[in-house]
């Protein structure tokens, strides 16, 4: 089955946000700060969208909040996907996880 988790990492504690460089002649390269003078994007969070391991829903959701838990992330909703895709709310939604409320089951509309 293919289940996605898309989650919002926040900036570490004691930094405002991330800074990464933005190089539109250079995408896909990893570049440190101190080694480009390309312009600098600035978030105090990054939005993220992982394939999660899972031939269940129960699985899906045993590895998502594993990822969770050992983020800074503290919530996240998992999709199921067929199509595979990287792009943010593809798929339908199953479930929304809280840390602290658990798993709310989205009712799958017909």
């Amino acid at each position: 089955m293919s289940y996605f988790l898309e989650y919002t990492i926040p900036a570490a504690p004691g930094d405002a946000e991330f800074e990464f460089p933005y190089d539109e002649i250079r995408v896909g390269e990893t570049i440190p700060l101190t080694e480009t003078n390309a312009p600098r994007v600035h978030t105090p969070e990054l939005s993220a969208r992982t394939r999660i391991e899972g031939a269940t829903v129960p699985e899906a959701k045993r590895e998502a909040e594993e990822l969770i838990l050992h983020s800074r992330a503290d919530a996240g909703s998992l999709y199921y996907d067929p199509s595979n895709s990287l792009n943010a709310g593809v798929g339908a939604l199953v479930s929304i996880f809280t840390e602290g409320k658990g798993w709310a089951d989205v009712p799958v509309s017909s």
